[in-house]
């Protein structure tokens, strides 16, 4: 208690950037990396539900869809929630509903009774992502960006984790059982970290944008345009980056190297997707967000292509790993053209929509990807698919920068 009431005043008096904020991000990153277990442990138990069940392909990978649309929508939700009631109230809501959703999925007696109680675990797995991103962004003025990537980045470090974590578990002790037991698990660690988290956040307040710089990028364009514009480009670049990460582990079980190969290279993809996203935040101080993104975008078209023409176990390890590496900072930059582009003001509101967007791509990636391959039978059209809408998405943004540079130069 005496610990408890120190660290409480101590907080009120919250330097920004100080060591104090930093451990806090580290804590965020802890909840953050347990939180996101829903969105990775459905690709690996995947094909093990569709076999038990006797469910096609297409409608196993509706269980993805479910988490993803709940991760969206639960996004909107868990922010209104964390603007009114603050970060530990949505967190502590999430926790309750993840437990049940897992248990719920362990119980499951039919395929659409496991795919409909994942919209309530991709809900819940929202609030770890989004608000946790938002209000680190509260904490550091000279490291924001950065600090927001690395928040970011719990995602990710939850899907290098998880999947090796999953598949051991389900091989050892089924998938039913090992789901109710991440219910569980994950609960009572999260509510641990949670309470540590709001020890060190105390009494603080959050800072408003009333004083912040204005836009620094002049695209001509107004917020609700530029807005569904970024939502356009957010789908085009998830659909094409939800194919691997969706369809790896049944990709790999499909070509004989089972799907403990997959969840490898599932966790492989997204380890190196770590590097990538913290590192676009220092990319993206030097060259700009549309340019960080349009980098991105290009090389994770590469990177899909390579898929088409290399199927040997060792090149798919490789493949994924080139994958991660180029991907993982796409989605954080468009949280940072936002910023640049768009008044401080409706900063949260526009990053919410295109996040928004992008969980949508995710969502109809998997689930298209998994009847291209009821219709063909093979994964090659499902990367095909994968190109053209990345293809879309550069089209974007070299449209956005174009616009960018003719401003600077009407300027000049």
């Amino acid at each position: 208690m005496e610990i408890s009431s120190q660290i409480t005043r101590d907080s009120e008096l919250f330097v920004p950037d100080s060591r104090r904020a930093w451990t806090r991000l580290v804590v965020a990153v802890i909840i953050g990396s347990l939180g996101s277990v829903g969105m990775w442990s459905v690709v690996v138990a995947l094909p093990v539900v569709q076999a038990e069940f006797g469910a096609s392909r297409g409608t196993a990978s509706l269980a993805f869809t479910m988490v993803m649309l709940g991760f969206g929508s639960g996004g909107v939700l868990t922010g209104k929630i964390t603007d009114r009631y603050g970060i530990v109230a949505a967190i502590g809501l999430g926790i309750g509903i993840l437990a049940l959703g897992y248990i719920g999925a362990g119980m499951s007696s039919s395929i659409w009774q496991f795919i409909l109680v994942h919209f309530a675990i991709g809900l819940s797995s929202s609030a770890t992502f989004g608000p946790l991103m938002a209000e680190a962004s509260y904490w550091f003025e000279r490291y924001r960006g950065l600090a927001v990537t690395i928040a970011a980045s719990g995602n990710y470090v939850g899907g290098t984790i998880w999947p090796p974590v999953m598949t051991w578990a389900m091989e050892a002790f089924g998938w039913r059982h090992t789901h109710i037991a991440v219910g569980l698990f994950t609960a009572v660690a999260m509510a641990l970290a949670l309470v540590v988290l709001r020890m060190l956040m105390g009494a603080a307040t959050r800072r408003s944008h009333v004083n912040a710089p204005p836009p620094r990028v002049d695209l001509r364009l107004n917020t609700n345009t530029l807005t569904a514009i970024l939502s356009l480009a957010s789908i085009a670049c998830c659909v094409a980056m939800s194919m691997p990460q969706v369809h790896i582990v049944a990709y790999c079980g499909d070509l004989g190297y089972g799907v403990a190969r997959g969840a490898e290279m599932l966790s492989l993809m997204l380890g190196f997707g770590i590097i990538s996203r913290i590192g676009s935040g220092f990319l993206a101080d030097r060259i700009g967000g549309i340019r960080t993104l349009l980098i991105g975008s290009v090389a994770q078209g590469f990177a899909l292509l390579f898929y088409l023409f290399f199927d040997s176990l060792t090149s798919l390890y490789i493949i994924s790993a080139m994958f991660g590496l180029f991907q993982g900072g796409i989605v954080p930059s468009y949280a940072i053209i936002v910023r640049e582009a768009m008044p401080a003001r409706e900063a949260a509101t526009r990053v919410g929509i295109v996040i928004f967007a992008s969980v949508f791509g995710m969502s109809f990636g998997g689930w298209v990807s998994g009847v291209i391959f009821d219709a063909t039978g093979s994964y090659a059209a499902a990367f095909l698919n994968g190109l053209a809408w990345n293809a879309l998405n550069i089209t974007i943004m070299v449209s956005l920068l174009i616009r960018a540079r003719t401003r600077r130069l009407a300027m000049a």
